[in-house]
């Protein structure tokens, strides 16, 4: 207490949150994830012979256990912010928090991406004898022409899975059509472009939201928020939709080679974004409309979640060009 009173001028308190175990308990319910989605993984692979029985068990506790830990963890924080405990130097480590964590998610997708271009740029020429280091390859894999979508994969270029009866996991069967732009037959029928025009609009959207709260016009600001998680809701059932018709339809499953793997992985993680976007902004709604948070000069948690809704827009954008058309 004689420090503070007697702290040079400008010294601002610094809230000390109380010892807790919501971080302890966060990395027990990850492991518990990781850890069940590793065995889930492993039954997949290997098939009924080797299943444990409790990947999806262990899978399910951890998050449930995870998600109930940053439900407790977020009310605290919330709790403390309503009741003036945040200062502006606090305040602003959960703005490089959200960067970071923003940053992690960048970095994740920059994976896959580089994935992508591996397997067009290098991986499938040279599996079929493009450049010098695919001689070899050619000789293992002949009959295989790369193309993008691809038209047959290794396995049937040269016989099938009985060919390879050690070589492989199952069976890689080539879609009967892609979901490319090139092979769509109507383009009023092509659901990334709905998706694209949704996904885009609900960024100008949530913009529009956060112009009204710096005006402290909640009324506008609950209408277009909630237009915001209208929109990301239609899209996440419009991409169940499009998966329906990949693998009813199309052919295409995470079984059709490499296509099919780098499509679903691509799609299905950022479709998990977009669903963890838009629960987060129905939070932020919800605090609005039933607890009037938020005000023209702390709304933090509104923020941070329309700079994640903008970061999975921009990752869409990419994912179209690079996926749906070239």
């Amino acid at each position: 207490m004689a420090a503070t009173e007697h702290a040079p001028a400008g010294y601002e308190k610094y809230h000390v949150p109380d010892s807790s175990s919501l971080a302890v308990r966060a990395t027990v319910g990850l492991i518990l994830t990781v850890f069940g989605a590793g065995l889930l993984l492993n039954d997949m692979t290997f098939g009924e012979t080797h299943e444990s029985g409790n990947a999806k068990w262990v899978l399910a506790a951890g998050l449930v256990f995870f998600i109930l830990t940053l439900a407790s963890w977020f009310r605290t924080t919330i709790r403390e912010n309503m009741q003036g405990m945040n200062s502006a130097q606090l305040n602003h480590s959960y703005v490089l928090g959200m960067f970071w964590f923003i940053f992690s998610e960048v970095m994740f997708f920059l994976a896959f991406f580089g994935t992508l271009f591996y397997v067009r740029q290098l991986a499938g020429p040279w599996l079929a004898g493009e450049g010098d280091g695919g001689r070899m390859n050619g000789l293992l894999w002949p009959g295989f022409e790369f193309s993008w979508p691809p038209t047959i994969t290794p396995q049937e270029a040269v016989g099938g899975s009985d060919v390879q009866p050690i070589a492989n996991n199952g069976a890689f069967l080539t879609q009967d059509r892609s979901m490319s732009f090139a092979d769509a037959h109507h383009w009023y029928q092509w659901l990334p472009m709905w998706n694209t025009i949704i996904l885009l609009s609900s960024s100008f959207t949530v913009h529009i939201a956060h112009t009204a709260l710096l005006k402290d016009q909640r009324s506008k600001f609950n209408l277009w928020l909630g237009i915001t998680v209208a929109l990301g809701i239609i899209f996440v059932g419009l991409q169940a939709a499009e998966y329906y018709e990949a693998y009813a339809l199309f052919g295409l499953t995470l079984n059709s080679g490499i296509y099919g793997s780098t499509f679903f992985m691509l799609t299905g993680f950022h479709g998990f974004h977009v669903f963890m976007g838009m629960t987060m902004l129905l939070i932020q709604l919800i605090r609005s409309v039933r607890g009037h948070h938020f005000t023209a000069s702390d709304h933090f948690g509104f923020e941070a979640s329309s700079w994640y809704w903008h970061f999975v827009d921009v990752v869409w954008v990419f994912l179209f060009l690079f996926v749906y058309i070239l």
